[in-house]
C-alpha cells in the first residue's frame, strides 16, 4: 500500500532560483558563516560549523597565497583535496556549501570553486546494544553512512557490492543509499527499493525507521515487513543471500528485505552455535511467543465459559485463588497486563540502571500488594508475569512489540465468545498474514507457499553443508550458494604410536 506522502511526481517549490548573490546574502544571516577576502583577490566563505578548519589553513589558503592571479581552474588543479568542483551551477553551489564545502570566489567571474572540507564528528563503534549476542563479532552500526559502508566493504570485499545514493527529505536532504550484490540480489526487488525511495516527498528523514515506515507494502499491518538491525555482520549475512540493505545517514541500523515472518524468531547468533543447539531455541522461541499471546486469553475463556474443562485437582486450587475477588476474570487480566506494560514503558524511558530496579522491585511491590488486595488471583499474576517474560525472548525489537499488542484483542475475544473467540481471532490473523508481503515476496514462506528447500534454515536451522541454495523466497538471480561434493569416508586416525 502506497503512502500518503509518496507521489510519482514531486510538486515544485514554485520559486524562483536564488542568485549566487542572493544565496550568499542569507547564508550571512547566520552566525556561523563565514566570508573574508584573500590576498585582496578571492573571497573564501564556509559554515564554521560544517568545515574542518584545519583543512582550510593547511590546504586551502596557503595556496591562495602563492599567486592571487591564478585561475580557478588552476586552483582545481594543484589544490591536495579530492572531488574540487568548479561550477557556475547555483543549484550544485548551493548543495555543496551546505554540506561543508570551502567556496572560493574571484570578482568579475559567475564561477565558483567548491572545496570539500567536512568536518565529520562521529561516534565510535561500539558493542551492539539491541542485538547483543556473547558469540560473534561484537560491533554495530553508528551514524555515520561512511563507516557503516566500511564494517560492510570490510565483511564483502567484492566489487559486485553495489551502492545506490539517492538524496531524501525537502529540509534534511538525507543521503540514502541501497546495497546490493550484483547477479546475486534480484534486480526487480532492487528497482522496487529504489523506486520507492525515490517517490518518497516528505521534508524530513531522520532515521530508517522513517524509511522502513514509508515503503512496506502495508503501512496499515501491525507486522513489520523489513528487519532493522544494528549488526553489520547480520546485513552482510542477508546481503550474500540475494537480499537489499538501506542505510540512512545519521541512523545507526539498516533495513534489511524481503524478509519473513520466520525470519524475526531468528536470532543471528543461531549461526554461531551448532546447529542442534540452534535448532532447540528457535523452537523454544516459537513456543514461547505462542505462550505469551494465547496463556491470558486461555485463562479468561476457560474460567469464563469453558471451566468444566478444568481438572477437578487444578479447580479447588483456581476456586481458592480467586474467592473474595470482585471482578471478574477479564477485568483482572487486563488489570495485571497494563500494569506490566505500564512497567516496561516506564523501565524504558529511565536511565539503564533506575529502569532495571524499577522493573524489578516495582513487579514485586505491585504484584504482591494486587494479590493481598484481592484486586487479583496469584495464579493469574503467574500466567501474566510468564506471558511477559516469554515475550523477550523475541530477537527483533519490533516484532516484541508486536507480539504484545496481539494479547489485547485475543482477550477480548476470549471474553466474548470463549474458545471460539480466539479461534476466529486467531483466523482473521492467519488471513491478514497470508495477504502481507515484504517487496512482493509472500511473508509467512517458506511456509505457505511451501518451500521445503527454505525450511532447512526456517524453524529449525540445518549444518551449513546441508544449505547449498539461497532462499526461494528472494528469487535471486545465482540461486546456487556452492556446490556441495560428497567426500570419501575419511580413514581413521591413526594412533600416534603408529
Amino acid at each position: 500500500m502506497m503512502n500518503w506522502f509518496r507521489n510519482k511526481s514531486k510538486p515544485s517549490s514554485g520559486k524562483d532560483e536564488l542568485t549566487l548573490k542572493e544565496l550568499l546574502s542569507k547564508c550571512r544571516a547566520s552566525k556561523d558563516f563565514i566570508s573574508f577576502e584573500q590576498s585582496d583577490v578571492y573571497t573564501v566563505s564556509y559554515y564554521k560549523s560544517m568545515v574542518d578548519t584545519a583543512t582550510v589553513h593547511r590546504d586551502v589558503l596557503p595556496i591562495l597565497n602563492l599567486d592571487p592571479s591564478q585561475s580557478l581552474d588552476y586552483l582545481k588543479k594543484i589544490l591536495p583535496v579530492e572531488s574540487v568542483l568548479v561550477t557556475g551551477d547555483i543549484t550544485k553551489i548551493q548543495s555543496r556549501l551546505l554540506n561543508g564545502n570551502i567556496l572560493i570566489q574571484k570578482p568579475l567571474t559567475n564561477k565558483c570553486l567548491l572545496v570539500p572540507a567536512v568536518s565529520k564528528e562521529k561516534r565510535q563503534i561500539t558493542i551492539p546494544e539491541n542485538e547483543y549476542t556473547v558469540l560473534g563479532p561484537k560491533e554495530s552500526f553508528v551514524e555515520s553512512l561512511e563507516t557503516n559502508l566500511n564494517l560492510l566493504r570490510k565483511r564483502l570485499p567484492i566489487p559486485e557490492l553495489y551502492v545506490k545514493e539517492l538524496i531524501v527529505g525537502r529540509l534534511t536532504k538525507t543521503k540514502v543509499v541501497v546495497v546490493y550484490i550484483e547477479g546475486i540480489a534480484n534486480e526487480d526487488i532492487v528497482n522496487t527499493a529504489i523506486d520507492r525511495i525515490s517517490n518518497i516527498d516528505i521534508d524530513q528523514v531522520i532515521d530508517t525507521t522513517y524509511i522502513t515506515q514509508m515503503i512496506e507494502d502495508n503501512n496499515n499491518s501491525v507486522f513489520p515487513q523489513l528487519i532493522e538491525t544494528e549488526r553489520p555482520d547480520r546485513v552482510a549475512g542477508v546481503l550474500s543471500e540475494g537480499k537489499i540493505a538501506i542505510l540512512c545517514d545519521g541512523s545507526p541500523s539498516a533495513v534489511t528485505g524481503p524478509t519473513t515472518l520466520v525470519e524475526f524468531f531468528s536470532a543471528f547468533e543461531d549461526y554461531f552455535l551448532t546447529w542442534h543447539v540452534a535448532s532447540f531455541f528457535r523452537l523454544i522461541r516459537l513456543f514461547a511467543v505462542s505462550f505469551s499471546v494465547l496463556s491470558t486469553p486461555l485463562y479468561v475463556a476457560v474460567l469464563t465459559f469453558h471451566f468444566e474443562m478444568i481438572p477437578e485437582d487444578l479447580l479447588y486450587t483456581l476456586i481458592s485463588s480467586r474467592s473474595g475477588i470482585p471482578f471478574p476474570p477479564i477485568i483482572e487480566a487486563i488489570i495485571l497486563e497494563l500494569t506490566i506494560e505500564l512497567l516496561r514503558e516506564a523501565g524504558s524511558r529511565l536511565p539503564s540502571k533506575v529502569g532495571q530496579t524499577i522493573g524489578i522491585v516495582g513487579g514485586i511491590v505491585i504484584g504482591t500488594a494486587a494479590v493481598d488486595a484481592g484486586l487479583t488471583s496469584n495464579v493469574l499474576l503467574i500466567v501474566v508475569a510468564l506471558a511477559a517474560l516469554a515475550s523477550f525472548t523475541t530477537p527483533v525489537y519490533k516484532m516484541s512489540n508486536t507480539i504484545r499488542l496481539l494479547r489485547f484483542p485475543f482477550l477480548l475475544s476470549a471474553q466474548l465468545l470463549g474458545l471460539m473467540g480466539i479461534a476466529i481471532c486467531f483466523a482473521f490473523i492467519l488471513v491478514h498474514l497470508l495477504k502481507l508481503k515484504s517487496f512482493g515476496s509472500p511473508y509467512i514462506g517458506p511456509v505457505y507457499p511451501l518451500r521445503l528447500r527454505d525450511l532447512k534454515d526456517a524453524l529449525f536451522r540445518l549444518p551449513f553443508s546441508q544449505q547449498t541454495v539461497r532462499p526461494f523466497t528472494v528469487l535471486s538471480e545465482k540461486p546456487v550458494r556452492f556446490n556441495h561434493k560428497h567426500h570419501a569416508e575419511k580413514q581413521p586416525d591413526k594412533d600416534i604410536d603408529e
